[in-house]
Formats: structure tokens, C-alpha cells, sequence
């Protein structure tokens, strides 16, 4: 490998690297072997560069129509607003470009120059399933993102970079060579894969980043990855503007976030971010929520997930609201509503009672995980009152996302029946799931809790029409309720009760109080044909056939 020591070559007489969003300046390093790797900051960073930035975009969203109670949510204040991260395509780290607010040195920079052969280049190929036709997938396509070298012959990079991969390969700078890479974890809530690569060759000569603390409110930091467009290293400069409770937009969940000021181009995702000291800060996922995928993966020997109490609470802002319940002036709190059936002391924590010291228990909780136990105060009839509490993962009617497993699907008789999940409703509906979904579907995806741990909410997804569903063939996305009287918990369930039934009909009862009825021989006997018809190569996914 090259030198590390790497200095300032002459300043540049015109602009090399130009957007709609900031123009940048590409400063070049002295390097035997990277003499092309451009450290790029923004224009105006001194007083000699001609040059001026322009705002680059920022994260736009929607509220969450529900709060619910994650352990990394701030007690006073939760975001609202959904986070683009790193402009990839709306698939997102917690990170928003602002116009600067504070120039930084060049000496923040010149201070991660050795830290950059830790920073690789992410090249996958993705292969996404057809949620609407889940017996196939869409075409593959490729993308490229960074990523960078941690402790242990690991790679982190985003969840997104990876997503439903078939393949992965890493390049290091200055280097042609890719190497084939395997997906160890990924924490798809947090937006965070791990990697490694078995050949000896690509760890040589590669020193792991050094993880810093959390930084602090204006503190300079710098941003280094692979933009879309060119293999060299590009290097952007910036402070913190702000530090709070994010929406997450790849995840769908509320995690610990930074807002910066650097300009973040597309191809960044997965790169780092360094302090003034050269210490990786996040990327930028703030270093506690990656310190905490990296100890579960370490623990677990997989990615488990953040753990949440499983309440939905209400603030308590009225004053006549908080004399009711007994709540002095000087106290602060949240009021439970309502309470996850799945969480574990669900029978402990009961409505209305309220919770105390919710930002120590935010802290506290960001080091644990699912089947940890944590500490609350409550106040119950003006009495304080601790539990130890035990956590786990949150349990969703509708899941935010399926973790890269082929979705699940049962047909009899050419109906096809599917467990209704976030991305199921984007593939139905688009990115405006949320305005065009069915008003049932969607008030069960934002206020439904589930019942048990494996419920799931079922639909009949589509018909494929045949001369034995004729009269039901405009039946789309509309729940399933019971098969022969009895209620249904999971697509499995329903799989399993209809292969065995010996009744002389299939009776299904459906929202909107809508039957469908079948012979039970016929059907059975019509659905080898229709997918022969379809070219469906089964009448189940692989993982009801167990």
C-alpha cells in the first residue's frame, strides 16, 4: 500500500466536480499508488477558494400516524419527520444535508487521510421478490455504495447497499481487484450490514477505523466515501447541527440520529464519518446505534434487533389532565394508553399508569437488548412504584419489512392468499401506499396490535380466474377472517386447516362479511391446473410445506 502520509498538492485553477446541489472542489493528495483520489469539500471552506456551495436537499416525510415507545426515543421531544439518507434513492441513513453552518479546517481533513484505506467500495447485485407475484422475482439489478473496515475481518455498510443481494463485491482504493463478499448480518431497522471477505489478500495492509464518542453540537466532522460516477475516494467536510430522535426511512422505526451540514452525494451510503481526531463518529448512524448492532451481532451470533417496553403513551400536557392522575408540577412523564399483548410484562404495566425518568431509561436501554431486563418508575394512584421490566423486540401486526426472506403464499383453487406486510402494501399500492391502501388495511397497520407472536394478518391477494371461482373473481386484498367457522392466526394455520380438511365445502368468511364457498374435491382437484396455467411452479411457499 501507499504511503499514509499523504499531503496537499497545489490548489486546483477551475471546479472538477459539479452538482445541482453544491459545488465542490477536488484537492489532490500526493499518494504513489492513489494519485487520482480526490478530497472534495465545500467551496467556500477558505478564503482563497473563488468558489461558492449551494443548499443541498433535505429529508422529506410524512408524520407517523402513531407513537409508540422505542428505547431509543426521546422522552421530551420525538422527531416527526422521515429522514432521506445519503440521497440514495430514498433509502436512507439518519442523515440530513444542510446549507453549512460553520467552515471547518483543512486540518479536520488532513487528519483522516490515514484512516481512508479503511474505506472500500460496495458493488451488489439485488434480486428483489414480487410481492404481488410471490412465487417469482424481479429483474436483478446493480448498485454501488462504501463502506469501511472495522475490528475483527469485518466490513460495515448500510442495509440498503445489500438488500436482497446475490452478490457482493468489494474493491479497495487503489486497487482493481474485487473481492467476493459475504453478508454476515443485517439490521435492516438501524440500516446496517456487516460483511467479511475470506480471501487473506484483501485484509492486507488494511488497518480497522477506531470508533470515537458521540459527538457533540457543532463539532466538525468529515465524510468519506465512493460517489456514483467515478472509482476515486471523495471527502466532504461539515459540522453537527443537530443530534436527536430520527425516523429512519429504510427501517421504518425512530433511532438516534445526526443532522450535518456536509454535502452527502449519491454512492456515499456506507461511508464514514470522522472527528477532528480521526475517529469514526457513525456514518452517520450515530456510533451508539452501531456499537449496539455490532455487541448483538457479537452476543447473538446474529442481529437481533432493538428492544422496546411496547406501549403507545400520551403526553401530559394538561394541566387538569395531570391533577387528575396526581401528577405534581415538578414531575415529568408520559401516560401508558395502551399496551403490546406480546410484551413480555404486559400484565405488569396496565393503562393510565404513568412513566417517570423516561430519559434515564432511554439511556440506560440504548446498551441492552431483547431479553434484557431494565429499571422504570411509574406513578400509580400518586404512589411511585419501580419494576424491572424485561424487554424484547417489537412484534408488528404488519411488519415493517420481511428481512430479506421470500414472501410467504398459499393458493387453493386460484385464490391466493398472502400475509399483508409494509412492503407487500408498497407493491400493491406504491410509495402512496398510504393514501391509496384500503381504509381497513391501513387502520390496522397504523393503531392494530397483535395478538400473540406469530399472527398474522391474511388476504386474499388476487383470483386467479377459473371456471370453479366464477362470481368471485373482483375479490382483491380483502382480509380473511375464519375458514369453517374457526378464526385464523397465520397463513400457515390456514395452509395447514385447509390441506386437511375432509368437510364437504371450503367456507371462508371474509371482511365486509363476504363468504366464499368451494367443494372441497373440485377446488382441490382445479388447482393443479390453474398452476399449470399461471406457470406457478407450487401451490406454497417453501416455508408453509414444513
Amino acid at each position: 500500500m501507499g504511503d499514509n502520509k499523504r499531503k496537499r498538492g497545489p490548489k486546483p485553477k477551475t471546479p472538477v466536480a459539479e452538482d445541482t446541489n453544491i459545488t465542490t472542489m477536488d484537492i489532490q493528495y500526493t499518494n504513489p499508488t492513489t494519485a487520482n483520489d480526490a478530497v472534495s469539500v465545500p467551496a467556500n471552506e477558505t478564503a482563497t477558494d473563488p468558489s461558492s456551495s449551494q443548499p443541498s436537499r433535505r429529508g422529506r416525510g410524512r408524520p407517523r400516524k402513531t407513537e409508540k415507545l422505542n428505547i431509543a426515543a426521546s422522552p421530551e421531544r420525538r422527531s416527526l419527520r422521515h429522514v432521506d439518507q445519503n440521497g440514495d434513492g430514498g433509502h436512507a441513513l439518519a442523515v440530513v444535508s444542510e446549507p453549512p453552518l460553520m467552515l471547518p479546517s483543512w486540518e479536520n481533513v488532513a487528519r483522516v487521510v490515514p484512516a481512508m484505506e479503511a474505506v472500500v467500495k460496495v458493488f451488489c447485485v439485488h434480486t428483489e421478490p414480487n410481492l404481488s407475484l410471490p412465487w417469482q422475482r424481479k429483474r436483478q439489478y446493480s448498485s454501488s455504495s462504501s463502506g469501511f473496515v472495522i475490528g475483527g475481518r469485518r466490513v460495515l455498510t448500510n442495509a440498503h447497499s445489500v438488500e436482497h443481494h446475490t452478490q457482493v463485491k468489494l474493491k479497495k482504493r487503489g486497487s482493481e481487484t474485487k473481492y467476493l463478499a459475504t453478508v454476515l448480518a443485517i439490521g435492516t431497522e438501524c440500516d446496517i450490514a456487516m460483511l467479511t471477505v475470506s480471501d487473506d489478500e484483501f485484509w492486507e495492509g488494511v488497518s480497522p477505523v477506531e470508533f470515537g464518542e458521540l459527538p457533540a453540537l457543532q463539532d466538525a466532522v468529515t465524510v468519506v466515501g465512493y460517489p456514483i460516477g467515478g472509482d476515486t475516494i471523495s471527502v466532504t467536510s461539515g459540522v453537527v447541527s443537530r443530534m436527536e430522535i430520527l425516523s429512519y426511512v429504510h427501517g421504518s422505526t425512530e433511532l438516534l440520529g445526526l443532522q450535518i451540514d456536509a454535502a452527502i452525494n449519491s454512492g456515499n451510503s456506507g461511508g464514514p464519518a470522522f472527528n477532528d481526531r480521526g475517529k469514526c463518529v457513525g456514518y452517520v448512524i450515530p456510533t451508539p446505534v452501531i456499537m449496539h448492532f455490532i455487541q448483538d451481532y457479537e452476543k447473538n451470533g446474529e442481529y437481533t434487533g432493538f428492544p422496546v417496553i411496547g406501549v403507545e403513551w400520551q403526553k401530559m400536557e394538561n394541566p387538569d389532565l395531570r391533577t387528575s392522575i396526581g401528577m405534581r408540577t415538578d414531575q415529568k412523564g408520559v401516560r401508558i394508553r395502551r399496551i403490546e399483548p406480546t410484551a413480555p410484562e404486559s400484565h405488569v404495566l396496565k393503562p393510565s399508569i404513568l412513566f417517570l425518568a423516561l430519559m434515564g431509561l432511554t439511556l440506560q436501554m440504548m446498551a441492552q437488548y431483547s431479553g434484557d431486563n431494565a429499571l422504570v418508575k411509574v406513578l400509580r394512584n400518586s404512589e411511585i412504584i419501580e419494576y424491572n421490566i424485561k424487554l424484547s423486540t417489537h412484534k408488528r401486526l404488519i411488519p415493517a419489512h420481511i428481512n430479506g426472506k421470500p414472501p410467504s403464499y398459499y393458493i387453493i383453487a386460484g385464490f391466493v392468499f398472502a400475509a399483508v406486510s409494509v412492503p407487500y402494501l408498497r407493491s400493491e399500492y406504491g410509495k402512496d401506499y398510504e393514501f391509496d391502501a384500503p381504509v381497513k388495511l391501513l387502520d390496522k397497520h397504523l393503531h392494530s396490535m397483535a395478538q400473540s407472536i406469530d399472527e398474522q394478518l391474511l388476504v386474499v391477494s388476487q383470483v386467479l380466474v377459473a371456471d370453479i371461482n366464477i362470481g368471485y373473481e373482483d375479490i382483491v386484498n380483502t382480509q380473511v377472517l375464519a375458514f369453517n367457522g374457526k378464526p385464523l392466526n397465520n397463513l400457515k394455520n390456514l395452509a395447514s386447516m385447509v390441506e386437511n380438511c375432509d368437510d364437504e365445502y371450503l367456507k371462508f368468511d371474509l371482511e365486509y362479511d363476504q363468504m366464499v364457498v368451494l367443494q372441497t374435491k373440485t377446488a382441490k382437484a382445479a388447482t393443479l391446473d390453474i398452476l399449470l396455467t399461471h406457470c406457478i411452479p407450487s401451490a406454497m411457499s417453501d416455508d408453509l410445506k414444513s
